[in-house]
């Protein structure tokens, strides 16, 4: 009777543990650098490669990190959001053109709008990387002191952005 019992009751811990996972969000993957400073960077402005900018350059406000490709379809679902948002002015957005080359990413900002108070290039994926970046597009609100506060995966939503940035965003600007 027992050795019926042990695989009843593995399969009713799947069962369970699919369960779980099931009702899990997936937009909601828990980052190992929330309330830890933004890993250190330096890249080179899509607009001016010459010129550079670092996390460093960013100290003392509250800002965006949106990762994006011209590549990606979901970025251009969220692009027309980041517009409008942008346009209230309520922090610097500054996008970072993941694995993609500077001329398609120079031609998209033109074509569709340019959202960004900078757009750095990370050609080879290696801040993406540092950041823990799934895959495009994800954005980050970092805090004045440069510590990542909150990382949203996927493209953004109005109600993401009602419910989620802003209100953050309010509080780390009080």
């Amino acid at each position: 009777m027992m050795r019926f019992l042990w695989p009843l009751a593995i399969f009713i811990a799947l069962v369970v543990f699919l369960a779980v996972g099931l009702n899990l969000n997936p937009r909601e993957v828990p980052s190992p650098l929330i309330d830890k400073p933004a890993p250190a960077f330096s890249a080179s402005l899509m607009s001016d490669p010459a010129r550079r900018i670092s996390e460093k350059d960013l100290l003392g406000k509250v800002w965006l990190l949106n990762v994006w490709a011209s590549w990606c379809v979901p970025c251009r679902e969220e692009h027309p959001l980041l517009v409008e948002f942008a346009r209230r002015h309520e922090v610097p957005i500054y996008g970072l053109n993941y694995k993609d080359k500077r001329e398609a990413g120079l031609a998209w900002l033109q074509r569709l709008g340019n959202p960004y108070t900078e757009a750095l290039s990370d050609p080879d994926g290696r801040i993406g990387i540092d950041y823990g970046v799934y895959g495009v597009p994800e954005t980050f609100v970092i805090d004045r002191q440069g510590i990542v506060r909150y990382k949203f995966i996927g493209p953004l939503t109005p109600d993401a952005i009602r419910d989620k940035l802003e209100p953050l965003l309010r509080r780390l600007n009080a």
